[in-house]
């Protein structure tokens, strides 16, 4: 599988990657479906100290071990939460990530994270004392490099000004343009990655799409109707072929720009995997092809979250 450098980094991730959120509570289930993805080529996990109030990290750091050379792990921190407990609290303090990455590597029974993110930002956030505490940690050796998960253009700005982040986590897909009207373009200026997540649009975008639409979009999704979506799909659908799925379409869509390092998919069973796994006996999506799918969907602009 083709490797794409993040950012400026010497971490060269798999173009599609696995994020481990939707893998549930199964620690054996979980561990087959890690170990299937990394025999396939994938080498990039995601997970977060908040899935399962650290639970997912816990059943990663199991699934990888001994696999070490074999993985690049990103988990995320940011939102305090005591375990047990429920609910949570936006907390990107110095004190609090320099405390919390030491809770993330027991779990994750790991000696350094390779990509330590901030998951979320609001602009009144106090964002340099943030980018310290990710500063000297990377320093100590705790983690190698550091970037945000966030969808808000205004906090990716200041970031991209103030920090040496590597790479940008956000929900992009063909039904989730917005990355492309301020965001894409500016990473790519700037030597900075995209890590796309979402681009199966809650499973509307595969080869499911039409039972997904009727599963999670009767209330529509962001500027689109259900009746859009409806059409929408139907006509996505229609460029599948013998040798392109749906699920394949999805990912190299977003793959397409060159901003984008990686498609982190998520999958809850065996068969999830496989269907995004298709991927890797397709050709390269052509830019008449490109083309073609974006035209389905229209430019949406971010609205509320600046």
């Amino acid at each position: 599988m083709r490797r794409n450098q993040l950012g400026r980094s010497d971490l060269f991730v798999s173009e599609i990657s696995l994020g481990c959120m939707s893998l549930g509570t199964n620690e054996q289930k979980a561990k087959e479906i890690i170990h299937r993805a990394l025999d396939a080529g994938i080498n990039y996990l995601d997970t977060a100290d908040l899935y399962d109030y650290g639970v997912n990290e816990e059943m990663v750091g199991k699934a990888v071990k001994n696999k070490r050379d074999q993985v690049i792990i990103g988990t995320k921190v940011g939102n305090h939460f005591g375990p047990g407990k429920e609910g949570w609290f936006w907390d990107p303090s110095k004190k609090y990530i320099q405390e919390e990455v030491k809770e993330s590597l027991r779990r994750l029974n790991l000696d350094y994270i390779d990509l330590y993110q901030l998951h979320g930002g609001t602009i009144e956030d106090h964002i340099d004392e943030t980018i310290e505490a990710f500063e000297e940690l990377k320093e100590e050796g705790i983690i190698r490099y550091y970037g945000i998960s966030s969808i808000r253009p205004n906090v990716i700005r200041e970031y991209v000004k103030r920090s040496n982040i590597v790479s940008v986590m956000m929900q992009y897909s063909l039904y989730d343009r917005r990355p492309e009207e301020e965001i894409l373009d500016l990473l790519q200026n700037h030597q900075i990655s995209v890590l796309a997540r979402g681009p199966l649009a809650k499973g509307m975008l595969s080869d499911r799409g039409l039972e997904m639409v009727e599963r999670k979009g009767k209330g529509g999704y962001l500027e689109y109707s259900y009746e859009e979506l409806k059409d929408m799909t139907e006509t996505f659908l229609s460029y599948r072929s013998a040798e392109r799925s749906g699920n394949t379409l999805a990912l190299q869509y977003v793959l397409k720009h060159p901003a984008v390092a990686t498609a982190v998919f998520g999958a809850s069973s065996m068969e999830q995997l496989e269907e995004n796994l298709t991927f890797m006996d397709s050709p390269p999506m052509d830019d008449d092809l490109y083309t073609k799918l974006k035209a389905i969907s229209k430019p949406i602009k971010y609205d509320k979250h600046r």
